[in-house]
C-alpha cells in the first residue's frame, strides 16, 4: 500500500502562490501516473495536473500557465507550484497515482487552498 501525504497548502491572497507537495512512501517511479485534483465546496472534483513516469506532463485549461508540476525522485516527492492564484482555485487538493494507468488507487488526505480576493 503506497501512503500519499500532501502539504503545503494554506490561506493566500489572489496573485500569490503556493507550492503543494505529495510525498509518497514508494519511489515514485513506480507509478505510471501521478496526478492532482482539486474539489471545490458544491463542485465536482476536477483533474488538474498530471505527470507521467516519461516525464510527460498534462494540464487543465484553467491553470495551463500558472502551475507547474516537477519531482524530485531522490525525496519521492511530486510538487505542484502554484503561481497567480485566484479564487477560483480555492479547493481542497489532493494528489493520485496508480502503477498502471488504470484507475487511481493511491490517494492523500488532501491539503486546503484557499485564496482571497
Amino acid at each position: 500500500q503506497v501512503q500519499l501525504v500532501e502539504s503545503g497548502g494554506g490561506p493566500v491572497q489572489a496573485g500569490g502562490s503556493l507550492r503543494l507537495s505529495c510525498a509518497a512512501s514508494e519511489y515514485i517511479n513506480n507509478m505510471c501516473r501521478m496526478t492532482w485534483f482539486r474539489q471545490a465546496p458544491g463542485k465536482e472534483r476536477e483533474r488538474v495536473a498530471s505527470i507521467y513516469r516519461s516525464g510527460n506532463t498534462w494540464y487543465a485549461d484553467s491553470v495551463k500557465g500558472r502551475f507547474t508540476l516537477s519531482r524530485d525522485n531522490a525525496k519521492n516527492t511530486l510538487y505542484l507550484q502554484m503561481n497567480v492564484l485566484k479564487p477560483e482555485d480555492t479547493a481542497m487538493y489532493n494528489c493520485a497515482a496508480d502503477r498502471d494507468c488504470g484507475d487511481y488507487t493511491y490517494w492523500g488526505q488532501g491539503t486546503q487552498v484557499t485564496v482571497s480576493s
